[in-house]
């Protein structure tokens, strides 16, 4: 009974933000001579990309009206799935992760694009094959973002990031954490996403996270662990329970070192640029388990589709296409997004951003060798993806021990979904 209460609360709740929108007009299909099209997205207001891609649009495509339908970062994956479940006819959504698109795709929930996919210069694009479901496109790919290490110059030092191991990183961190209590300056901040640890693993063993076993992920597991153990990080527990931002840990000086994804930095320089982010900062490669001389990390396309129930999808279709494409591509590199279509121009475009750095160090984070997918696609990766984060949570919160922690994600893995 509270099951289905629940349902029909977050039903209305998404219903209500399609309604409304971020910028409705009373209308749901046109704006005076206007075409109306409502794009699903999350945190307007802080994600800058998506005013430059909006704008953008509208500049080239005057009779159409792009309206944006906010919905919080945190909530999106599970709003825009109710929303689907509801019969919404948002016309654009963002693609947020592969996970969600695999289950959209498959689940007929999506318009497919393979038309437009056809005519395009798939070697200008990174992380278009990932969009490939049994032969079939349902989104293309605007950005494609991978991690990299963000430093605090200030707390890090002289300290050399350009071609760190895991234990090098864990060493640093560990010497650069200072004070106590309120005056407390951590090495690191590990947020608490299974991707720091699973993602890691699997992008620099060649682990698979869909195939059941996990012992691959045991070694960045207990490295984790003992940066809690020595007070190098803030427990996971806390900044899990008080849902703590990695941005806050940086830009207010708590934390000398964190991996995160290349999206960030627009974030960083939006917040700089507004007087709410002193902190100089820059990026180096992330951290390698092997020194090789190669740099492996791992990512994920964000992409736009259109509902398979969109009001207007040629306009819908229209819009995917050019956000997509070069002119896309030009505008988010312009507040320092990492766009999925590249070309020597729309780089140099990225690092002549106002505040972004500009030094051979991030040059360098900005290069890497490999970029593996932080998740690999499936009609098996929902399922395995919600395992693999409930008993993360469980072995970080020191609830599990790491080993039985990662014995149960394969037990769980092969029991319930394979």
């Amino acid at each position: 009974m509270n099951k289905n209460l629940t349902l029909f609360a977050a039903i209305g709740v998404a219903s209500a933000l399609v309604l409304t929108g971020c910028n409705a007009s009373g209308s749901d299909t046109s704006s005076g001579d206007r075409t109306v099209i409502k794009v699903a997205l999350w945190d307007y207001k802080t994600t800058p990309e998506f005013k430059a891609l909006i704008d953008g649009f509208e500049a080239a495509h005057p009779k159409i009206d792009v309206q944006p339908v906010d919905i919080l970062a945190d909530d999106y994956s599970n709003k825009v799935t109710t929303m689907l479940a509801g019969g919404d006819n948002t016309d654009v959504l963002t693609m947020k992760n592969l996970t969600d698109y695999a289950r959209y795709g498959t689940r007929g929930q999506l318009k497919p694009l393979t038309e437009q996919v056809q005519k395009l210069s798939k070697e200008s694009y990174k992380g278009l094959e990932n969009f490939d479901l049994k032969g079939q496109y349902y989104a293309i790919p605007y950005r494609q973002d991978f991690w990299v290490l963000y430093y605090n110059k200030a707390l890090v030092g002289k300290a050399d990031l350009s071609n760190l191991t895991w234990a090098d990183f864990a060493n640093l961190a560990k010497t650069s954490t200072t004070g106590s209590d309120a005056n407390k300056v951590y090495g690191t901040y590990l947020h608490t996403w299974r991707s720091v640890i699973q993602a890691t693993a699997a992008s620099q063993t060649g682990g698979d996270l869909l195939s059941g076993d996990y012992t691959f992920m045991k070694d960045q597991y207990a490295l984790a662990l003992d940066l809690q153990k020595a007070k190098a990080t803030l427990p996971f527990s806390t900044a899990f329970s008080q849902k703590i931002t990695y941005g806050s840990q940086l830009t207010t000086g708590k934390a000398a070192m964190i991996p995160m994804g290349t999206w960030w930095a627009a974030k960083l320089i939006a917040e700089k640029t507004a007087g709410k982010n002193p902190v100089d900062w820059g990026m180096a490669p992330l951290p390698q388990i092997a020194k090789d001389g190669t740099t492996t990390t791992f990512g994920s396309p964000t992409a736009f589709a259109v509902n398979k129930k969109a009001r207007n999808a040629d306009a819908a279709e229209q819009f995917v296409t050019w956000a997509s494409g070069p002119e896309g591509a030009a505008a988010i590199a312009k507040v320092g997004i990492v766009p999925a279509y590249s070309d020597q121009k729309v780089m140099d475009s990225f690092f002549a951003v106002n505040g972004m750095p500009t030094d051979e160090l991030s040059r360098k984070a900005m290069q890497p060798s490999k970029v593996k997918l932080e998740m690999p696609v499936s009609d098996k990766t929902s399922d395995i993806d919600q395992i693999l984060a409930e008993e993360h949570e469980l072995v970080m919160s020191g609830e599990k021990s790491l080993e039985a922690g990662v014995n149960e994600m394969g037990r769980r893995v092969r029991d319930e979904v394979k």
